[in-house]
């Protein structure tokens, strides 16, 4: 029987010792997305109606998609920018940031954590800078920004940049929050959507001054990006990070733990392989889950995180979520044995 808690082992994960049993890159985060969240500054949290439509502190509008896991995406076409060099015209200082009582905050969520079991998360006014800057202009437009007026971008982000300084400064003060976290989802599945020198000289400046504060604070911190990852990783260690999810298969995770063994790998499953295909039993998905497991967890340095994307009332997604869950249990706890 293990004699630490979901929280205690995978903060032995984050802070590069070994765990007891195989931790899930979800124990001890049910708190992050509600309760520790702040206030609600995007509003894209909370039921959806139908066809409904909701913007963002800034204006943008979003919409939910079934094919994203039912998640809010920026509305298809319908950008709040069009040409950088104006977007001091178009991208205000939002409201919201100065009426937030923060000790009234505080004192109404954090009775509502068990700090045994939970651990508290940060804020932030958006998704990241990358994706920040293509919710307002669309990929097209952003990333012919970034080419034709980089120094325009760099004035917007650090725009962005301030009011997240600002928000950790009063999040760590009132909250005292164990973790901090970024995230830009920068890649797709074959590349990064920029080029290594650029993302060094536009966003690795305001990706490293956000993530400072925590990292001052001694906050662990759990950097957030999908897709092809792997020649940004070197970055988010030095920045301080002791953390990458989903660490998605289509990079070299091996060769990344080996390099970076302090590093918490977190995630390493394919969730649009196999595993998703009607004619894989399941047993072939159950095995994958072993297969994974040998692949990344032997020494430590790796939480499971395996699940396919689910609409809600997905029945088949649904099972295969159930077999995947349920064979990493029957395992986690005696892996290291």
């Amino acid at each position: 029987m293990p004699t630490l808690s979901k929280k205690e082992n995978i903060l032995r994960l984050y802070r590069g010792e070994m765990p007891e049993y195989v931790p899930h890159r979800e124990d001890g985060s049910a708190g992050m997305g509600g309760v520790m969240m702040g206030p609600n500054l995007s509003g894209m949290m909370g039921d959806w109606g139908e066809h409904e439509e909701r913007r963002d502190m800034f204006g943008v509008p979003y919409v939910r998609e079934l094919n994203a896991n039912n998640g809010p995406i920026p509305k298809p076409g319908d950008f709040i920018l069009e040409d950088i060099t104006k977007w001091r015209d178009v991208i205000k200082r939002p409201a919201i940031l100065d009426n937030i009582d923060w000790q009234l905050l505080a004192d109404q969520q954090l009775p509502q954590w068990n700090p045994d079991t939970i651990l508290s998360g940060m804020t932030s006014v958006g998704n990241g800078y990358f994706q920040m800057l293509v919710a307002f202009m669309g990929f097209d437009n952003g990333l012919i920004a970034c080419y034709e007026e980089p120094e325009e971008v760099k004035d917007l982000l650090n725009f962005i940049l301030e009011l997240n300084l600002e928000l950790a400064k009063n999040f760590i003060h009132y909250y005292k929050p164990e973790m901090g976290g970024g995230g830009d989802d920068i890649a797709h599945e074959r590349a990064l959507f920029i080029s290594v020198e650029m993302f060094e000289d536009i966003f690795e400046p305001v990706w490293r001054a956000s993530i400072a504060p925590y990292v001052e604070a001694g906050c662990i911190t759990s950097h957030h990006n999908c897709g092809m990852f792997q020649d940004l990783v070197p970055h988010i260690v030095d920045m301080g990070y002791n953390a990458w999810n989903p660490a998605e298969t289509m990079n070299d995770l091996v060769a990344i733990k080996q390099r970076f063994p302090k590093l918490a790998i977190c995630g390493g499953f394919d969730s649009n392989g196999p595993v998703c295909y009607p004619e894989t039993t399941e047993e072939e998905v159950r095995a994958y889950v072993h297969q994974q497991m040998d692949l990344l967890a032997p020494g430590g340095g790796y939480a499971f995180g395996g699940s396919i994307m689910a609409a809600p009332g997905d029945a088949f997604a649904a099972e295969r979520n159930g077999w995947i869950n349920d064979e990493f249990e029957k395992i986690r706890y005696n892996y290291y044995d």
